[in-house]
C-alpha cells in the first residue's frame, strides 16, 4: 500500500485516472466538474448539506481532483488556463493523449492534438462544446450509490434517471474533428471542414452524427453555409457531402 501512495500520492485508483483519460482524450479540454458530472453523475446530488454551493462542489470533485493530481505527477495531464468563473481548466500532455487512446480504444492518429494554450483565453467555445456534448449524454445517477441520501435527494436522482436517455457514453464522442479533402484523417491536407462533435452510437439508431456548435460571433448565412458543404472521406478518396436546400 506503502508503495501505491508513493507512485500515486493522491491516492486516485486506476478507475478514476481512467475516466479523467477517456474525458480529456475526447473533449481535450474541460474542467474537473465537467469530468465528474459525466463519469460519476450521482456525485452531483451528494454533500448538499455543506454550508456553500462552493464547498458542496469541492466535496463532489475532491476524487477527481486527485486522479488529476496523479495524472499530473505522471506527466499525462496539465493544467490549461481558467474560465471566467475561475474554474481551472484540464487537458492531457501528448504522452497523455497516447494513454487516453489506450482508454478509448483509438489510434494515437485518430486522437488530435493536445489544447495546450487553448485556455488562456477562457475557452468560452470549447465550454459550449462541453455543455453540448453533456446534453446530449444525458449523464444518468446510479440510485443505488444514494441509497442512505436524503428523500429530497433521492427525489432528485430519480427524476434525472426518469427523464429520456442520452447518446452513447463518452467514448461515442469525438470533438474538432477534421474532415479531409486531401490528406488522411491522422494528417489531414488544407481545404477541408472541422466539425465540433462526431457521435457514432448504432446501439441509439445514430451510425453517424455532426454537430456544429455556433457562439453567435457569425451570421445565420455564414453558418448554414459552413455546414452546407461538408467535405468527407470515404473508403480513402475525398468526396462531397451536401446537405439538402
Amino acid at each position: 500500500m506503502a508503495g501505491k501512495r508513493e507512485e500515486n500520492p493522491a491516492g486516485s485508483s486506476n478507475n478514476l485516472r481512467g475516466d479523467v483519460l477517456r474525458v480529456l482524450g475526447v473533449l481535450k479540454l474541460a474542467t474537473v466538474e465537467q469530468i465528474q458530472q459525466i463519469t460519476a453523475p450521482h456525485l452531483s446530488y451528494r454533500h448538499t448539506d455543506k454550508p456553500t454551493p462552493s464547498k458542496g462542489k469541492q466535496a463532489r470533485t475532491a476524487s477527481h481532483l486527485g486522479a488529476l493530481s496523479d495524472l499530473r505527477k505522471h506527466g499525462l495531464a496539465e493544467n490549461g488556463g481558467k474560465i471566467p468563473g475561475g474554474d481551472t481548466l484540464r487537458n492531457l500532455t501528448p504522452m497523455g493523449l497516447k494513454a487516453a487512446s489506450y482508454e478509448l480504444g483509438r489510434l494515437v492518429g485518430e486522437m488530435g492534438n493536445p489544447a495546450r494554450g487553448a485556455g488562456r483565453t477562457g475557452a468560452s467555445h470549447p465550454m459550449v462544446v462541453n455543455d453540448a456534448v453533456l446534453a446530449l449524454l444525458r449523464p444518468k445517477p446510479d440510485l443505488a450509490q444514494l441509497a442512505n441520501e436524503p428523500a429530497h435527494v433521492l427525489a432528485a436522482a430519480q427524476a434525472a434517471v426518469d427523464t429520456p436517455d442520452g447518446l452513447g457514453t463518452i467514448a461515442s464522442y469525438a470533438t474538432e474533428v477534421a474532415l479531409p479533402a486531401t490528406g488522411t484523417w491522422s494528417n489531414p491536407g488544407r481545404g477541408g471542414a472541422q466539425t465540433d462533435i462526431v457521435i457514432t452510437s448504432p446501439e441509439d439508431w445514430v451510425p453517424l452524427l455532426f454537430v456544429e456548435i455556433d457562439n453567435c460571433y457569425e451570421s445565420a448565412q455564414v453558418l448554414a453555409s459552413n455546414a452546407h458543404d461538408l467535405w468527407i472521406s470515404s473508403s480513402g478518396s475525398a468526396r462531397r457531402a451536401y446537405l439538402p436546400e
